[in-house]
């Protein structure tokens, strides 16, 4: 197999685990998330000893496609977190559940007693 075969097959590997997690994305489907995740890794490890010139432009319409791919991947998985964050605050009646102590903002701590 010639390193221009490698590349190709490894890029439409990619571009099929990066559908499979926008599926699992919408489905909230964790186990196939950290599947995909894992998948993902494997491929851009193998893709990373490929050099510029390497490329021919089929495998650069594949690269594209597959940045393209991880892009709306990143915005989904954006907008999942932030419903779930919506919810959080929504049951807990507080905004910021993960916000860490002490950094609520620039505010003076209430005294009980506000003439001591």
């Amino acid at each position: 197999m010639t390193i221009q075969t490698d590349i190709k097959q490894s890029l439409r590997q990619m571009l099929a685990v990066m559908e499979q997690e926008r599926q699992a994305l919408a489905a909230m489907d964790l186990q196939s998330i950290v599947e995909c995740a894992a998948s993902k890794s494997a491929l851009g490890d193998r893709l990373q000893a490929a050099a510029n010139d390497d490329l021919d432009e089929e495998s650069l319409s594949l690269i594209d496609a597959a940045r393209r791919l991880n892009e709306v991947n990143r915005q989904v998985r954006n907008l999942v977190a932030a419903n779930v964050s919506a919810r959080l605050d929504a049951l807990t009646g507080a905004a910021s559940v993960y916000r860490a102590q002490g950094t609520r903002g620039s505010h003076r701590p209430v005294a009980a007693n506000p003439r001591a």
